[in-house]
């Protein structure tokens, strides 16, 4: 980030909650333990909120963070559950475990924290600090890992600060993660598959399930696989200035179009509308799409990668 901020590490108690909390309502994210890892917890109905996550880990690829809520009802309220998925949720949450449902009509998540996909990575954690901080904010908190890109998982608040210190405002230190690995995932339905192994067993799933687990399928449908290809139903031009009769141009800084990333140029607004504004160009009369050069730096490197792959 251009300017580094100053990370306070507030020890976990209702002060820290409160200031946690507070930052968050303003759309910053913060670090917070959970059962797995540390988090970096920001509200999941803001796009630019997800975008400044993006933002402090650097580098990122646009892949979907899981959404962590209180109970069952809460998830139910944002992806469409069937028999299995209750099932798990009844064995397994509060805990580490991580399902990936469709996501549900109207669910008033940013479409950033979804990667644009037809799904929807739930969680409910089990940590007193997590909880506590979903209470105070009465809101779904989109979270991955509270690290750099690339760096290796943070398990202590210390990890957090080597890793992100300078780049969010506040971490909340409640000693060492309890499993310090990553949430398992799982995808329920007619074919359930592991997508992620983690702290719960696959045998333990199976058994609650019944069946056998698949693998995971190709493409991306939840958090820690590969990048997925977002694909508008038309022809995709980049690094345009000025576009043809049949172009619907999304704009960047000075570049105006019929819809823009950022008319101010700023990166975490723009990943913040990359979707939308796609989808908007999609549904125009147009018969194909450009969008104007975004600069390959900081965020804007993942927004390049997103559309490139799109173009592709």
């Amino acid at each position: 980030m251009a300017h580094p901020i100053q990370t306070q590490c507030l020890a976990f108690g209702p002060a820290a909650i409160q200031t946690a909390a507070a930052l968050i309502a303003e759309g910053q994210p913060v670090a917070v333990p959970t059962e797995t890892v540390y988090g970096l917890a920001a509200d999941a109905t803001q796009g630019e909120a997800v975008a400044r996550i993006y933002a402090a880990k650097g580098r990122p690829s646009f892949n979907p963070l899981i959404v962590h809520v209180l109970e069952l009802g809460a998830a139910e309220a944002l992806g469409v559950f069937d028999a299995g998925a209750r099932a798990l949720a009844a064995a397994f949450w509060p805990g580490p475990l991580t399902l990936v449902a469709p996501r549900r009509a109207g669910a008033p998540i940013a479409n950033l924290a979804t990667a644009g996909l037809a799904t929807i990575a739930l969680r409910v954690p089990a940590h007193r600090a997590m909880r506590a901080l979903l209470k105070a904010t009465a809101r779904p908190l989109a979270a991955p890992s509270a690290n750099a890109s690339g760096r290796i998982s943070p398990t202590r608040a210390a990890h957090v600060l080597a890793s992100l210190g300078g780049r969010i405002p506040l971490v909340l230190d409640d000693g060492p993660t309890p499993a310090g690995l990553e949430s398992t995932i799982v995808l329920p339905g007619d074919a359930p598959r592991l997508l992620r192994p983690g702290p719960i067993d696959q045998t333990a799933i199976e058994a609650v399930l019944g069946r056998p687990l698949g693998s995971a399928p190709g493409g991306v449908i939840a958090p820690g696989q590969l990048a997925s290809h977002y694909a508008p139903g038309k022809p995709l031009r980049l690094n345009v200035v000025s576009a043809e009769s049949d172009e619907w141009l999304i704009g960047f800084g000075d570049v105006a179009g019929d819809d823009s990333l950022s008319r101010g140029g700023d990166l975490t607004e723009a990943a913040a509308r990359l979707f939308d504004c796609l989808h908007r160009a999609d549904a125009s009369a147009r018969a194909r799409i450009a969008v104007a050069p975004v600069p390959v730096e900081g965020l804007g490197a993942a927004i390049n990668d997103r559309l490139a792959r799109a173009a592709a």
